[in-house]
């Protein structure tokens, strides 16, 4: 039997743009705290693969749903990930898709 909700179709990966963090003593500490946590980096390597729902990055991280839920969002404020399209689990629950919006970043070292 089909199901009425929609299929998990292939999404779209965003394009990526490059980033540059300036390091100046001016706040970029709280992008650079985000990108510390070897969690948000296996986040990053499981979303490199392609867009995900937290379930399956969670599982590719190899960490729990709630903590990859805390560092998707965590990586979502600081611009490096968005919400790309909305799935239906079996059960018909809706799950959001994340994708990456950086393919590299770079740091720049700026005196004040």
């Amino acid at each position: 039997m089909s199901s009425l909700l929609p299929a998990h179709g292939s999404v779209e990966r965003p394009a990526p743009d490059r980033t540059e963090v300036v390091v100046d003593g001016t706040g970029s500490g709280a992008v650079l705290s985000v990108l510390a946590s070897e969690t948000a980096q296996a986040v990053l390597c499981a979303l490199d693969a392609g867009p995900k729902p937290v379930s399956e990055i969670a599982e590719a991280a190899d960490t729990s749903l709630q903590n990859a839920r805390y560092h998707v969002e965590r990586l979502r404020e600081a611009g490096f990930v968005e919400p790309v399209d909305t799935w239906y689990s079996e059960k018909g629950r809706e799950m959001t898709v994340y994708g990456l919006l950086v393919d590299r970043l770079v740091l720049r070292f700026e005196s004040r």
